[in-house]
């Protein structure tokens, strides 16, 4: 690893971004490889056990295995280096650098690696997780509270009920509690959402506008943003806690609509031009295919995964991609004029593993186990060429020799 100037420590440990992404990246990569061979093995395609699998666990399927990791694992990595990175520059305070951010990503490391090695370590593997889940929250608390940001309490609200979702799901899994992995999973997952909808609020119509070569106006309006913030509010109690099909349709209904709106109001053509800006935009379109595949799967009898993957493969993966992709040049001094031509072939090969999963499926569901094999080649080609287009962005102090 490459030194930065003046530091003790790798240059990786400057700043939040760094190993949280490059964990993120490469845990997507083969995180998702162990799944593909777990669906492959259960599909009967091969039947030899050879590599670590948590699919020999008897407390929980591979499928809750799958998820937990997408969610509290991948997700949870993103948003702790967005974060990280963001207060600093919300606040004016360091966040975590050098050795503590060392130990803050060896805990998330460690949660990670014990999963593999069967049912004796989960003890210990629960312990380095929620260890990550507070360490993480206290990092970024404090220097909000220090600077009085009140108006960032919304992002660190939705950190602390997701560390209480890890803990309901490590819960059911050691003691029985009833529904405590449901809410985990799927209250986990439409956080994740909400994150996305919060932030992006925030920076997408300023990333358009100072994106595209032109003068434009974005339509923005306050009843939108609190309409958006109730239903999806209502949607996640209704949804998680309640099981309640026509009051979740309702709140569904009314977020397909909001987003639908989001989406119109912050298209311009320019966007087409620059991959970290129409990303953001098929952010968008997937949170409202989500939506739709939801009522879809209510009323219709569409299989409801195919929403739960509009909001995680398409949604998540997509925004999580173009976002780490961002942060990764803009806080290694590079410019955005210059973007690798790789980082356009992955947003597109992960964009169309996202159709693969989501879309095709309710035009030709007799393919449907083989479209989940292909989208999930699609996103381990994908973020394999992520991963390995920003490793040197991640392992090189910065170009201009400033720390960070």
């Amino acid at each position: 690893m490459t030194m930065s100037s003046n530091t003790p420590h790798p240059a990786i440990f400057n700043l939040g971004f760094r190993p949280f992404f490059a964990g993120a990246s490469l845990l997507a990569v083969l995180t998702v490889a162990a799944w593909l061979l777990m669906m492959a093995n259960i599909g009967g395609l091969i039947s030899s056990n050879w590599w670590l699998s948590p699919a020999d666990f008897t407390q929980l399927s591979p499928y809750q295995w799958h998820a937990h990791e997408m969610i509290y694992g991948y997700s949870m990595a993103v948003v702790a280096g967005f974060l990280l990175t963001a207060v600093k520059n919300w606040t004016g305070i360091q966040t975590l650098h050098g050795y503590p951010l060392g130990m803050l990503f060896g805990s998330w490391v460690l949660a990670r690696l014990l999963w593999l090695f069967g049912e004796q370590w989960l003890t210990v593997a629960a312990f380095f997780d929620l260890l990550f889940n507070l360490s993480m929250m206290i990092a970024v608390a404090m220097p909000i509270i220090k600077t009085r940001q009140w108006r960032q309490m919304a992002i660190l609200s939705k950190l602390v009920m997701l560390a209480i979702g890890n803990i309901l799901f490590y819960l059911e899994l050691f003691s029985g509690l009833s529904m405590g992995m449901h809410i985990a999973l799927y209250g986990g997952l439409y956080l994740i959402i909400g994150l996305i909808l919060t932030i992006g609020r925030r920076i997408i119509p300023m990333f358009i506008q100072n994106g595209v070569s032109y003068p434009v106006s974005l339509f923005n309006a306050k009843w939108v943003d609190l309409t958006s913030l109730a239903g999806l509010l209502g949607f996640f109690i209704s949804e998680v806690f309640l099981s309640i099909p026509l009051l979740s349709s309702l709140f569904a209904t009314i977020m397909l609509i909001i987003t639908s709106i989001r989406l119109v109001g912050w298209y311009t053509h320019g966007i087409w031009k620059n991959p970290l800006l129409w990303c953001f935009h098929l952010t968008l379109f997937f949170i409202a295919a989500g939506f739709l595949l939801f009522l879809m799967s209510q009323w219709f009898g569409l299989s409801p995964f195919l929403s739960v993957h509009a909001f995680s493969f398409g949604a998540i993966g997509i925004m999580t991609m173009g976002m780490m992709a961002r942060v990764s040049t803009g806080h290694t001094g590079r410019s955005f004029k210059t973007l690798p031509r790789s980082l356009l072939y992955a947003l597109l090969i992960l964009s169309l593993g996202a159709v693969t999963r989501v879309i095709m499926p309710v035009f030709f569901s007799a393919y449907y186990p083989h479209l989940v094999i292909i989208s999930g080649i699609l996103w381990l080609i994908a973020f394999s060429l992520f991963f390995l287009t920003f490793l040197p962005y991640w392992l090189q102090p910065r170009v201009d020799q400033k720390y960070g």
